[in-house]
């Protein structure tokens, strides 16, 4: 592993950091508090690039290498490479060094993020499990976002209005990495899984489904399913099933003349009154309150 530490500074690079009252202010703002960027930079062909920091750092590190090659050392006991079109999320507080390596000097894009929710899009997305493959849609993206924010922060360091644009446009390149990227085999596997069952729930919506029939269709166990839902979808499988019947008749309340009797029925639902209790248990109005309120 190479430790050879290089002073500041590579040749066409780019750097920007945060002054520290700005972060305070970034951090009150409402706008701002749970997400903004706090440094960015590139640092290209990074010969003996080398960085230290036993506490940790106050912020999420995000680095994608788009060139050559190096490593990444968390807590002094997970190392891993990082080539290149692969991103790493280095989480806030963990003692981490990390540099170029010998043979072949990675070229880096990285940035800071602070707040709550930078840690929440990292474990939605399961970026802290190790490098994250970037497919070409993903990295043209990533690379169009990150000179934007470079020259929106840079120009314009002290706009509120520009930190709350670049906070917005950050959420949607690590939700879009997030979702393209796909994840782990494992995790391919699993949406798989889950794909299968909502597609066959959607061909339904105007019948009833049990679980073990639903199990046995997407060839995993019930208590199996059970977990997938509840971790993809936030709700066990019967109960997303049923959402997605309330979305239908939601949709036929706002786009057809049907009765509310012939709306359940064509969700499965015989009953109009069970209906009406389900409907205002999910969305919150009745059904005909529900028609009643002006869309669009």
């Amino acid at each position: 592993m190479d430790t050879t530490r290089k002073p500041e500074g590579f040749e066409e690079e780019k750097l920007f950091v945060l002054p520290d009252y700005m972060q305070e202010e970034l951090s009150r703002s409402e706008l701002t508090r749970d997400l903004f960027v706090s440094d960015i930079g590139f640092f290209p062909h990074a010969r003996h690039h080398y960085r230290e920091r036993p506490e940790g750092s106050n912020s999420h590190i995000f680095i994608f290498c788009s060139d050559g090659e190096g490593w990444i050392e968390l807590d002094q006991q997970k190392a891993f490479s990082l080539t290149q079109n692969h991103l790493a999320v280095i989480p806030a507080k963990t003692p981490h060094r990390y540099g170029a390596s010998t043979h072949e000097p990675w070229s880096i894009y990285w940035f800071h993020l602070q707040g709550d929710h930078a840690a929440a899009f990292m474990r939605i997305y399961r970026m802290d499990a190790g490098p994250v493959h970037l497919p070409i849609g993903a990295l043209s993206k990533f690379k169009e976002v990150f000179d934007q924010c470079y020259v929106l922060l840079s120009d314009k360091t002290y706009s509120l209005p520009i930190h709350t644009h670049v906070s917005q446009s950050v959420r949607q390149l690590i939700s879009g990495i997030g979702i393209s990227a796909g994840g782990t085999a494992k995790d391919k596997k699993r949406k798989q899984y889950l794909e299968h069952a909502i597609r066959y729930m959607n061909d339904r919506l105007e019948d009833s489904i049990k679980l073990p029939e639903l199990a046995k269709h997407t060839g995993l166990s019930k208590q199996h399913l059970i977990l997938l839902f509840n971790e993809e979808t936030g709700f066990p499988p019967i109960e997303y099933f049923l959402r997605m019947k309330i979305q239908k008749a939601a949709q036929m309340l706002s786009l057809t003349s049907l009765s509310i009797k012939e709306v359940a029925a064509n969700i499965g639902i015989t009953d109009p009154y069970y209906f009406s209790r389900l409907f205002k248990k999910i969305t919150g109005s009745a059904p005909t309150a529900y028609r009643n309120v002006p869309k669009g």
